[in-house]
C-alpha cells in the first residue's frame, strides 16, 4: 500500500446529512423529510433557474476565473470593491485557498471546540496545528481565544453565527475582539448564515474591512439562496490578500451555470425576504413547542436549532429515522444529548414534533 501524507491520518471524510434515498431504500419509507443539511426548504430563485438555463448554451466553454460578471453585481450589491471578492466552490473551497496560502507547518489556527469542521480539517492537512478553545453556553468563549494566541498563530476562526450551534457573539464583544488581534495573524468571520440574523446586536463586518486589513468574511449562495448544489461561496478581504489566494486557485472553480445562478438570485429580492420571513416563523414554531416540551435549546440566528432532548442523541436519532424524519445527531459534534434540527416549511415542522413528542414518550 502506498502510504499518504502523514497529515492525513488525522483527518476524516466529511460526514453529510444521511440522504433522503438512502434511507428509503433502507427502511422501505415513502415519504422522508431531510431536515439535516441545513438546506433551504423553499428552493431557490426562478430567476436563477431562467438564468441557468439560458447559460446552458456555454456550456462547452470554460467558465471566466474570476467570476467578473458576479463580482461586479455582487460589488454594487456590497457596497465594496470588486477586487475585493474572490469566489470558490462554495465558502469551505475558499477556506482551503486560504490555509493553503497562509499556513505553514506548525502554525497554529485558533477555533472553537465545537464548530464548522473543515476548518480543522484544512489546518491539519497543510501540516499546521489547531487549538480548540471551549465553548462558553454554546457560543464562541472570544476572551479565552483571544488568550490562546501565541507567537504562532496564523490565522482564528469564528464562525458567527455558529454552525452547529446558531449562536452568535454580539457586536461590541466581536468588535473589541478583532481590536485586540495582531495585524499579523488572519481573522476569518464565517457568516454563511448571515442573512437569517435576526437581532440589531451583530457587528456588520463589512463595514470594518479597512480597518482591518488582516480580516477575512465570508459568505455563500448555499444557504439562503437555496444553490447548495451548484457550490457557490465567496471571500471579501483586502485586495492584497485576495492576490495571494489567486496564486494557488484552481482556474475554473466556479463553473458557469453557478456564476449565472448566483448574479441572478442577487437580484430576487423578493424570494430572499420570503425565506426569511418563512424561516422566521418556522423557527418561533420549533421553539416554543420546545419549551412546552420542558426542551432546552440555544438560541438560533439561522435556518436550525440545535435542542436538548435530555436522552442519548443518537438513540432519538435513529428512532426518528424510523419515522422518516432525518436530523443531525449532536454527540457527532460534542453534544451528547442534542439534535440539530433544520427549519423546514410548516407541514415539515409539525411532523418532526409530532414524531420527536413519540420518540421521547418512548
Amino acid at each position: 500500500m502506498i502510504e499518504p501524507r502523514a497529515q492525513m491520518n488525522n483527518v476524516s471524510m466529511y460526514s453529510p446529512g444521511k440522504p433522503v434515498e438512502e434511507l428509503k431504500r433502507e427502511l422501505g419509507l415513502d415519504h422522508v423529510i431531510k431536515m439535516a443539511s441545513n438546506e433551504n426548504p423553499y428552493g431557490f430563485s426562478p430567476m436563477a433557474k431562467e438564468a441557468m438555463m439560458e447559460e446552458m448554451k456555454n456550456v462547452h466553454y470554460y467558465p471566466e476565473i474570476t467570476a467578473p460578471v458576479l463580482a461586479d453585481k455582487l460589488s454594487r450589491n456590497l457596497e465594496v470593491p470588486a477586487n475585493t471578492l474572490i469566489f470558490g466552490n462554495g465558502s469551505d473551497e475558499i477556506i482551503r485557498m486560504i490555509t493553503r496560502t497562509y499556513l505553514n507547518v506548525g502554525e497554529e489556527a485558533v477555533m472553537a471546540s465545537v464548530t464548522f469542521p473543515r476548518y480543522k480539517t484544512n489546518v491539519v492537512i497543510e501540516g499546521g496545528k489547531p487549538v480548540n478553545i471551549p465553548m462558553k453556553e454554546g457560543t464562541h468563549d472570544l476572551q479565552a481565544m483571544k488568550k490562546a494566541i501565541t507567537s504562532k498563530t496564523k490565522i482564528v476562526f469564528v464562525c458567527n453565527p455558529n454552525n452547529p450551534t446558531g449562536t452568535i457573539v454580539g457586536e461590541e464583544e466581536l468588535l473589541q475582539f478583532l481590536e485586540s488581534i495582531p495585524s499579523d495573524v488572519l481573522v476569518i468571520l464565517d457568516e454563511a448564515y448571515y442573512e437569517y440574523v435576526h437581532t440589531d446586536d451583530y457587528l456588520q463586518s463589512i463595514n470594518y474591512l479597512d480597518q482591518f486589513p488582516n480580516l477575512i468574511i465570508l459568505r455563500t449562495f448555499s444557504k439562503i439562496y437555496g444553490l447548495a448544489s451548484v457550490r457557490v461561496g465567496y471571500g471579501i478581504m483586502a485586495s492584497d490578500i485576495v492576490q495571494e489566494i489567486l496564486k494557488g486557485k484552481d482556474p475554473f472553480n466556479v463553473n458557469r451555470l453557478a456564476q449565472a445562478a448566483a448574479w441572478a438570485a442577487i437580484g430576487d429580492k423578493e424570494f430572499m425576504t420570503m425565506t426569511k420571513q418563512k424561516n422566521e416563523e418556522g423557527r418561533l414554531y420549533l421553539e416554543s413547542n420546545f419549551s412546552r416540551l420542558g426542551l432546552s435549546y440555544f438560541p438560533s440566528h439561522t435556518n436550525f436549532v440545535m435542542v436538548d432532548v435530555a436522552q442519548n442523541a443518537e438513540e432519538v436519532y435513529n428512532r426518528l429515522l424510523e419515522k422518516g424524519i432525518i436530523v443531525r445527531p449532536g454527540h457527532l459534534m460534542g453534544y451528547s444529548t442534542m439534535i440539530r434540527v433544520t427549519i423546514g416549511k410548516q407541514e415539515e415542522n409539525e411532523q418532526f414534533i409530532q414524531a420527536l413528542e413519540q420518540v421521547l414518550e418512548k
